[in-house]
């Protein structure tokens, strides 16, 4: 049995500080029984936490560390990044560079905008599509996230008490314009786009959703509601 001390006491004085003692609902270890690991550095593909227990990372920050943890060379270009100042609230010539970078490496964007968080690039998102269609309905899918906004957060398979309150708090009128539908069903989303075609502005989906274990999807599912649109 491994020692969890140093990151209990560090939990309890979290819960003090922030609802529910973390600052997202997925860093919580309810599901799963006792505390959250307060991590204490990570290399390579290993984290240790507080109390020294050393543990693989299958979950790299939620993706973005596809090197690992502490790439010398990540390192080194954000120390000497760092040394010129850490945020100027202007644009930057290093800004220019990653967007050049993200757009040769894919041919379906023609140009890009970066947010401070998935739930302000899917906001964006939803926002454009309207604006572009001039509807109002947007689809989703039960069990997919999509971030914190109030018509996003609609009937979802996996709840906690934080998301039921978060679920509970979404005005009626909200959430009237989201149509939700079952994940990996064909005929659920011929039938909604037959009924209200006129009135929808964009269908989004989460490929591969991952807060409730991975759900794989048909292939041709997928191809079958990008095709509509």
């Amino acid at each position: 049995m491994i020692s969890r001390k140093k990151s209990d006491q560090l939990f309890e004085t979290a819960k003090t500080i922030f609802p529910g003692g973390v600052n997202s609902p997925v860093r919580a270890f309810k599901s799963v029984e006792g505390s959250p690991l307060f991590i204490a550095k990570g290399d390579g593909c290993h984290i240790w936490d507080e109390d020294g227990n050393q543990f693989v990372d299958f979950c790299c920050s939620w993706g973005p560390l596809i090197l690992g943890h502490n790439h010398p060379k990540v390192r080194e270009a954000i120390v000497n990044t760092v040394g010129n100042g850490t945020s100027f609230g202007a644009p930057t010539k290093l800004e220019n560079e990653l967007g050049q970078l993200i757009l040769s490496n894919n041919r379906f964007i023609e140009k890009i905008r970066f947010v401070s968080s998935g739930t302000e690039a899917v906001m964006s998102a939803i926002r454009l599509a309207r604006g572009y269609t001039k509807r109002d309905k947007i689809v989703k899918f039960d069990g997919c996230y999509h971030g914190h906004a109030d018509s996003l957060l609609i009937s979802r398979i996996w709840f906690s008490t934080f998301w039921n309150f978060l679920i509970s708090s979404v005005p009626e009128a909200f959430s009237k314009e989201t149509i939700v539908i079952p994940l990996n069903d064909e005929k659920a989303v011929l039938d909604v786009v037959k009924i209200i075609l006129i009135k929808i502005a964009c269908m989004i989906i989460e490929p591969i959703p991952a807060n409730n274990g991975l759900l794989l999807q048909q292939k041709n599912t997928l191809n079958f509601s990008e095709s509509l649109f």
